[in-house]
């Protein structure tokens, strides 16, 4: 579905993540479509030659997966679907790297999990990695590494690894393919008076709040983890657009600025690498909750973050943990490096800094995290998708 009133933001992009969901790699479950992937290349190695770097976030290992091994049903066993993609994830790289290389272009496989993610030297390294790739020409194939994966480092979708790619090249531009043409105001397919949403704003409650359930059979992503990847894109100032990958050339009409299915554009400022870090962890060690005065500190002025101020301790947390910050609804209003483990910080909670000595036997930081160490949340008022 095209709107014509704004240009899409792909058009001055300079550096895309493009995530393509199974539905569109895949022959309905029978194995990669290398037809399909062969248009893909086709039109990133299009964008190559306008001087555009472009990573490639890719569903289907699983499917490809199935279809070698002569299963008809997606197995439900963890240990299953790591075969399966173990399996699958060679036919998949395989068929990219020929579809690519028709074109001159070098292709390069990168599997992720959370746990590369989540410790600092390891992100850093990925940064370095795709960073490398993409200035030598070579376009990353970006998986989630299932054949090792488990629920305790799962990233869990092909759409939040979009975005998270997102923030370690700091790309301009999430684009999403699926097998619809964006986003609606509720389930099209249970009710036809549904509208369509050209515009909005990522990370807005409303498009959260509108999101449909899963998706095809064979994938198992559906609208709202679309949403909520263009909320996580947004902490890097990259935009997100969902759209239909069964659109004829997708990609040169919207970095031609044609504006094709669902665009949710970032409004904060872009953060820094850091920030990013810990915007982005997925796994926090546990919260703490704070009383009214420091979530305005923190929501309002980016202060460090006091004892004092906190009331509520939770989790199983150590000194330099990730902890989240949230207000007494359960809000997060902020997360960072934490100075002090759960039990130091149950003991020295709602006491002062001069206290913590007195308290502890030892002081590690006046502050409980230290501004430089935070990412705060800025909470915006709900704005009416178009």
């Amino acid at each position: 579905m095209t709107s014509t009133s704004t240009p899409s933001v792909a058009r001055d992009a300079r550096k895309l993540v493009l995530k393509v969901g199974s539905s569109l790699v895949t022959n309905e479950g029978r194995g990669i479509d290398l037809q399909a992937v062969a248009q893909w290349a086709e039109q990133i190695a299009g964008l190559h030659a306008q001087g555009r770097q472009v990573a490639l976030v890719s569903s289907g290992a699983i499917a490809e997966g199935m279809a070698r091994l002569g299963w008809p049903r997606r197995p439900s066993a963890m240990y299953e679907l790591q075969a399966a993609a173990a399996v699958g994830q060679m036919g998949l790289v395989q068929a990219y790297e020929a579809a690519f290389a028709r074109h001159g272009i070098r292709t390069a496989q990168i599997l992720l999990t959370h746990e590369d993610l989540a410790d600092r030297r390891r992100y850093l390294n990925a940064r370095s990695t795709l960073y490398t790739l993409l200035a030598l020409g070579v376009v990353p194939i970006v998986n989630e590494n299932d054949t090792v994966v488990t629920d305790e480092i799962r990233v869990g979708d092909n759409d939040t690894l979009g975005a998270l790619v997102t923030n370690l090249i700091e790309a301009d531009v999430l684009i999403i393919l699926t097998d619809q043409p964006g986003l609606y105001s509720a389930d099209p397919r249970k009710h036809p008076d549904a509208t369509f949403i050209h515009h909005g704003q990522a990370g807005d409650p409303a498009l959260e709040a509108m999101a449909g359930g899963s998706g095809s059979a064979i994938g198992t992503g559906g609208m709202l983890t679309k949403v909520l990847a263009a909320r996580r894109a947004a902490n890097s100032g990259g935009h997100t657009i969902i759209a239909s990958g069964r659109t004829p050339d997708v990609l040169r009409r919207l970095t031609s600025g044609e504006a094709i299915g669902t665009e949710l554009r970032a409004v904060l400022p872009v953060r820094s690498a850091r920030q990013r870090w810990l915007a982005n962890h997925l796994r926090l060690r546990g919260r703490v909750t704070l009383d009214a005065g420091a979530v305005r500190a923190l929501t309002q002025g980016h202060k460090s973050l006091l004892a004092i101020g906190v009331i509520k301790v939770e989790g199983d947390f150590e000194r330099g943990d990730v902890v989240a910050c949230v207000d007494e609804h359960g809000v997060e209003c902020g997360r960072g490096l934490i100075n002090y483990s759960a039990a130091d910080t149950a003991r020295i909670m709602r006491q002062p800094s001069s206290r913590i000595l007195d308290i502890l036997g030892h002081v590690s930081d006046q502050e409980l995290m230290h501004r430089d160490n935070m990412v705060f949340a800025r909470r915006q008022p709900t704005s009416a998708p178009e």
